[in-house]
């Protein structure tokens, strides 16, 4: 008779001995063996938070594949795999160097240890000699070079998908690639090197310098302001707002897609946020990470239930999407400062006060005619605006006054060059679709197929009316 599966597990004393003895040996390891241990830690923190954050663009994707019309659908998906591989060679190349390696003010120093961003000559060197247990060389580093490039890396990627869902269906594909190089080779770095990389942001007084934990700011206002750059000179989708004020419809193509795609952000988010803690090496830290990954989870479900209790006063209806977005600007609210263990409800005001600006903001575009698709700039620049300022309820080391500075310098900074930057590309490749191609969709025209074949797409000659009998 063979023995079951239960009785091959070890008893309860059994496995109470090995984890005692676990827990002493651990105790008993020597320093190096503990800088070793530490290194090993943090260094798979970063590959693993890494990858969920990566994991983030395909929920963009779902996002705003599902939130664009049917005819769009597959130049969004496009757009999102070649902006993150646009991320990825060009932080390589240039990137990070500019946002990190001996930063004077407001930029860094590209190319000074050659070409790229590689490897620590203390990593290559015990590489070259581990028969002779090198790792000792590592007492002065406490992770992989690469796996920390790779965690900023896909930083910069979530920047840039925030960009792609706001100016869907209109801007033609090479130019808004043309723009992402931009974006992840200069703009972003230099907004990180005054931040993050010890720039005079990071020390903008004697007592006090702008703090923003994971990037409400860095990340996420950074994208909104050049999302709205690009929004205000592309202009709005033809037919998007009548001559007589009202707006016109349009209906996402999938709302189980996108329904999706915000459940897969709410997942990576505990990456984007857990992994900024940038350790895992000591009880203290596991512990800061646990609290980090409980603030996020709650403000972004406070996002979603104060959007569902006022939608409907707010944008007359209920609204799924409004819904969604309410989950991201909660999420995005907490981003700047999740790191906090006493008042945990502050999560929950902090996130429930991103979703209700959030909607508003959405009926205030409406109202002024700005065309954003997916209502990135709201659920992203707004609510990243308000929870950098409420980092002051949350950490004493913080000032108002500082906040506010490193805002406003990330914003007029990061507006003035993308509208640089996008007036430049309109001028030499040129920006818009042409209109036959706006009514027809650019799955056709730009990429020769339909992202829904099997089923007949109907143009709406409503949304185009006025401007057909314009150019009769």
């Amino acid at each position: 008779m063979f023995p079951t599966f239960r009785n091959m597990l070890p008893n309860k004393t059994t496995l109470r001995v090995l984890t005692l003895t676990g827990v002493l040996c651990l105790f008993a390891l020597p320093i190096s063996a503990t800088t070793e241990m530490g290194y090993i830690l943090n260094s798979f923190s970063f590959l693993i938070w890494g990858v969920l954050v990566m994991w983030m663009c395909a929920g963009f994707t779902m996002l705003e594949s599902g939130t664009v019309r049917t005819k769009n659908a597959s130049v969004i998906c496009l757009k999102n795999l070649g902006l993150f591989s646009i991320a990825c060679i060009t932080y390589y190349i240039i990137g990070y160097d500019l946002m990190y390696n001996n930063v004077w003010h407001f930029i860094g120093i590209p190319f000074e240890n050659g070409f790229g961003h590689g490897p620590s000559g203390v990593e290559v060197a015990m590489l070259a000699d581990v028969a002779n247990n090198s790792t000792e060389l590592l007492s002065d580093q406490s992770y992989s070079t690469m796996s920390d490039w790779f965690f900023q890396m896909v930083f910069v990627a979530t920047t840039a998908s925030i960009v792609s869902g706001a100016l869907a269906e209109r801007v033609r594909l090479w130019s808004f690639f043309a723009f992402i190089f931009i974006l992840v080779s200069f703009i972003y770095p230099v907004v990180g090197a005054m931040t993050w990389g010890g720039g005079f942001l990071a020390e903008l007084t004697e007592k006090h310098g702008f703090i923003d934990f994971a990037g409400s700011t860095i990340v996420h206002s950074t994208g909104g302001w050049a999302a709205l750059a690009g929004v205000l000179i592309v202009g709005p989708r033809i037919g998007k707002f009548r001559k007589n004020g009202t707006v016109h419809p349009t209906p996402p193509s999938n709302v189980p897609l996108v329904t999706l795609g915000v459940l897969i952000l709410w997942l990576g988010w505990m990456g984007f946020n857990g992994g900024s803690v940038l350790a895992m090496d000591s009880p203290a830290n596991a512990t800061i990470m646990s609290d980090v990954i409980a603030n996020t989870v709650m403000a972004g479900a406070a996002g979603v239930l104060t959007v569902m209790a006022l939608s409907k006063v707010i944008l007359g209806r209920m609204s799924l999407l409004a819904v969604l977005n309410g989950a991201i600007a909660g999420l995005v609210s907490i981003t700047a400062a999740p790191d906090f263990h006493d008042m945990i409800w502050l999560a929950i005001v902090i996130g429930a006060v991103g979703g209700l600006l959030c909607l508003i903001t959405m009926r205030v575009f409406d109202a002024i005619k700005i065309d954003d698709v997916v209502s990135a700039i709201p659920a992203h620049l707004v609510a990243g605006i308000w929870g950098t300022m409420a980092v002051c309820f949350t950490n004493a080391d913080s000032s108002l006054w500082v906040q506010f500075v490193g805002i406003v310098v990330v914003g007029a900074f990061t507006f003035t060059f993308s509208w640089i930057a996008w007036y430049l590309i309109d001028l030499i490749f040129g920006l818009r679709i042409s209109a036959e191609t706006e009514e027809l969709g650019q799955d056709v025209t730009e990429l020769g197929m339909e992202t829904y074949p099997e089923f007949v797409q109907v143009i709406d000659h409503e949304m185009y009316a006025e401007e057909l009998e314009e150019k009769a």
